[in-house]
C-alpha cells in the first residue's frame, strides 16, 4: 500500500461523514450561550471541538475493529466498507490507532479541565471509556440495544451541557432541553444505520434497538427522532423565545423527506444516502438554532 492509499484508508476508517455529530452540539450550545448574554470564548470552542473529533474517531476505530472481530462486518455488509473487514489494517493496528486518538483527546482536554475543573474531568474520562464500551468490553452497548441511548446522552445532553458549562460555568433547564433536541437529531444517524443492517445484525446476535423493535418499530423510532426536537422545542415557545423554535423549523422539510424515504424503502445500500441527509438535517438545525439565538 502506497502512502496515499495508506492515508486514504485511515481517513475512511475515521468515517469523516459522521463527524457532524461532534460539531452540531457545539454550534447549538454556543448559540444558547450568546442568547443568554454571555460572550463565547472561541479558543474553548476550538479545543472542545478537536477533543470531540478525536473521541468520535477513536470510537469509530474501535467500532470498525470490534464489529469485524464479532462477525458483524462481512462481505454482505450494505454500509460503507470497513478497513479491518477489508484486510487493509489488522485488528491490532486499528485498536492501537483508536487508543492514540483517545490519548490525543485527553491531551486536548487539559486546557478545558483547567477552565472547567472536576466536572470536565468526569465528562472527558467517561466519554473516552464509553468510546471503548460502545462495541468493546464485557457489555458492548451497541450489541445490547443501548447505542441509541448512548448517543442521546453523550452527543446530546453531555456534549451540549459540557460546552455550555465551559463557556458560562452554569447549567439550567434550557441547556437540558437543547441537549435533548440535539441528542435526538444525532441519534437519527445510528437509527438509520442500524435499520439498514437489521438483517445482518440479527445473524450475529447484535441486538441493536432496530433488531429489538423490528422493521416497523425501527421506522417509527426514526420518525419519532426526526420530529422529537420540535416537540421538545415547545419549551422555547413557553419561554417566549420564539426565534429559538421558529428558526430551526426551516430544517424540517429535510426531516420529512428522510421520513418518507425510510418508510418507502426497504433496508438497502440506499440508506447510505439517507445517512448523509440526516447528517445535513442535524447540521442545518443547529445552524438555524444558532441564527435564532442571534436574532431572538
Amino acid at each position: 500500500m502506497n502512502s496515499t492509499s495508506y492515508i486514504k484508508s485511515w481517513i475512511m476508517a475515521a468515517r469523516p461523514k459522521t463527524l457532524s455529530a461532534a460539531i452540531v452540539p457545539i454550534i447549538a450550545a454556543s448559540g444558547l450561550v450568546q442568547a443568554k448574554g454571555y460572550l463565547v470564548e472561541w479558543w474553548i470552542v476550538v479545543f472542545a471541538l478537536l477533543s470531540s473529533f478525536c473521541i468520535q474517531i477513536g470510537t469509530n476505530f474501535v467500532n470498525d475493529a470490534m464489529d469485524f472481530k464479532k462477525g458483524a462486518d462481512t462481505n454482505e455488509r450494505l454500509g460503507p466498507k470497513r478497513v479491518t473487514q477489508q484486510g487493509l489494517f489488522t485488528f491490532k493496528q486499528v485498536m492501537t490507532m483508536a487508543t492514540i486518538f483517545f490519548v490525543i483527546a485527553i491531551a486536548l482536554g487539559i486546557p478545558l479541565v483547567i477552565r472547567g475543573g472536576f466536572p470536565i474531568v468526569i465528562i472527558g474520562l467517561v466519554s473516552v471509556l464509553m468510546g471503548y464500551a460502545y462495541t468493546s468490553g464485557p457489555y458492548p452497548l451497541a450489541y445490547k440495544g443501548l447505542g441509541d441511548l448512548f448517543v442521546i446522552l453523550f452527543f446530546g445532553l453531555v456534549a451540549v451541557g459540557g460546552m455550555y458549562y465551559l463557556l458560562t460555568g452554569e447549567y439550567d433547564i434550557s441547556v437540558f432541553i437543547l441537549g435533548l433536541q440535539i441528542g435526538f437529531l444525532s441519534t437519527i444517524l445510528i437509527a438509520i444505520n442500524n435499520l439498514r443492517d437489521i438483517h445482518t445484525d440479527v445473524l450475529v446476535n447484535k441486538k441493536t434497538l432496530a433488531v429489538r423493535l423490528g422493521l416497523t418499530g425501527g421506522r417509527i423510532w426514526i420518525c419519532f427522532l426526526i420530529l422529537a426536537p420540535f416537540l421538545t422545542g415547545y419549551y422555547w415557545l413557553f419561554q417566549k423565545q420564539f426565534a429559538l423554535y421558529v428558526a430551526p423549523v426551516f430544517s424540517l422539510p429535510i426531516g420529512i423527506l428522510i421520513m418518507k424515504k425510510i418508510l418507502r424503502t426497504e433496508p438497502s445500500e440506499a440508506y447510505n444516502k439517507f445517512l448523509a441527509m440526516s447528517a445535513g438535517y442535524g447540521m442545518l438545525f443547529s445552524i438555524l438554532f444558532y441564527i435564532g439565538c442571534l436574532i431572538r
